[in-house]
């Protein structure tokens, strides 16, 4: 039966012991609405996601994204056309491998452990998979000050108990003291070692190693030796927009907990590179490698992976000229235009505008000028004329009305020069008009054509043309 707090829309509070578990992932779904009748959060501040056209031609779109996004990381670094064709995924991956004993019996262990498959462990990335292995994300973010974090290992025995629940669905508490961090922490290091591909997928592999070799250029041009970060962060950021949604997803939530990680390396003794080292075979490395295969890479690997945990804040932007052409996308216009050429546009148009409005006030000026002229002037005659006409009969007015008769002819003959009627002005533009001005004044309409011709007249007409 529903309290009387319950029926006026208060939400219950939890059983005691019952955990409620809420994780918020972003993959094809763009945005939730939800109303919120709650007057204490209606005066909360709106988020606003600068990415939204960005996850909505995603979402909708996703051929047209994908060549958007995979034509700026060309222009960033050099990917032959076998290693395009990889990224894209339309050839298969030539991954390293060695042939020694050594690596042939690791990769009989790693397999053996990929066929104990679970519902989490071993399987393919989904995202109910990451909603249970956030339980250990957000417990080790919890417990970062603890020394020699994902270097020291945990107890096999508690790590089995944990596999099993997560694997099972069941409810975890974490809090009650039974299980250490180094427990959850190694648990955390196996699910992605056992993941049938790494994170960052085999796509991308020979795409971070070119990254490692972005390098700052010198006033003349020449490569120097320092990495070009902030072209690196730019190469990032269009790869993780092209990763798998669940990849995508616990990336971020890995590269979070191992930023806050080396933020307290004073207290746990694990700094940026020290994590990489620890992750970047299972992030970075294709899966069944050793180090004896990736000997010439291991390095760039090694590095890349310190380089994203010490910028992980950035890494999950879009760049804005990203954002940008998906919003023109969405507004209506299919070219991609630079800022410069917008600002062009827009400027040529209002000059354009501008000098037509004023060419336009300048003639309607100058023409009400002219009447109101014309307009006193006569008025001023016809007083004059009405006084002529009222004075005695003499020669003197006899004179004065001749003048009056010379001087309104001529004011009319002004005025019909002054102000044509339609007819004669569409005479006299068609004398004026050359072939060049008639077909510039109807070029802008495609669906007009005009062809000046002679004008011709009927047979029947011609003595009356003529005449």
């Amino acid at each position: 039966m529903a309290t009387e707090a319950q029926s006026e829309g208060e939400v219950p509070a939890p059983e005691p012991g019952r955990r409620f578990f809420c994780f918020i992932v972003f993959s094809e779904a763009i945005c939730n609405f939800v109303i919120c009748n709650d007057s204490s959060l209606q005066s909360q501040p709106i988020i606003f996601n600068p990415d939204f056209f960005v996850e909505k031609l995603r979402h909708e779109k996703p051929e047209v994204f994908t060549e958007l996004v995979v034509s700026n990381i060309t222009r960033l670094i050099d990917l032959p056309g076998t290693e395009l064709a990889q990224l894209m995924g339309e050839e298969d991956l030539k991954l390293p491998g060695g042939a020694g004993p050594a690596s042939g019996f690791f990769r009989s262990l790693m397999s053996l452990k990929r066929k104990e498959k679970g519902v989490v462990f071993g399987s393919p990335l989904t995202e109910e998979g990451i909603a249970q292995i956030y339980q250990l994300i957000e417990y080790l973010h919890k417990n970062l000050r603890v020394e020699g974090l994902f270097r020291v290992p945990g107890n096999s025995v508690r790590q089995q108990i944990l596999r099993d629940a997560l694997n099972n669905g069941t409810d975890i508490d974490l809090e009650s003291g039974e299980f250490h961090s180094n427990d959850v922490a190694t648990l955390l290091k196996m699910f992605l070692g056992e993941l049938p591909e790494p994170l960052l997928t085999h796509k991308h592999f020979h795409a971070h190693l070119k990254i490692a070799d972005l390098m700052q250029f010198d006033d003349k041009g020449n490569k120097t030796s320092v990495p070009d970060k902030e072209r690196q962060i730019e190469a990032l950021q269009l790869l993780f927009l092209i990763l798998p949604p669940p990849n995508r997803n616990l990336l971020k939530l890995l590269l979070d907990l191992l930023y806050q990680t080396a933020k307290k390396q004073d207290k746990n003794k694990m700094s940026a590179y020290n994590l990489a080292l620890m992750f970047a075979p299972h992030v970075l490395w294709p899966k069944n490698a050793t180090a004896n295969d990736l000997q010439e890479n291991i390095t760039k690997l090694n590095d890349g992976m310190a380089f994203m945990i010490k910028h992980s804040q950035k890494l999950f932007k879009a760049p804005a000229y990203i954002r940008e052409c998906a919003r023109l996308h969405y507004l209506g216009s299919r070219t991609q235009a630079s800022k410069d050429d917008l600002d062009l546009i827009a400027s040529c148009q209002t000059r354009s505008f501008q000098l037509a409005k004023s060419q336009k006030w300048n003639r309607v000026d100058s023409c009400s000028h002219q009447e109101e002229t014309q307009q006193r002037t006569e008025e001023a005659l016809r007083e004059l004329f009405q006084h002529v006409h009222n004075m005695p009969e003499s020669a003197k007015k006899k004179q004065l009305i001749r003048q009056r008769k010379v001087l309104g002819n001529q004011m009319m003959s002004e005025k019909k020069n002054k102000y044509p009627t339609p007819d004669s002005v569409a005479i006299g533009e068609l004398k004026r008009a050359s072939k060049e001005n008639m077909n510039l004044l109807f070029s802008g309409s495609p669906a007009v054509m005009m062809t000046p011709t002679r004008l011709k007249w009927p047979e029947g007409k011609k003595e009356g043309k003529k005449a």
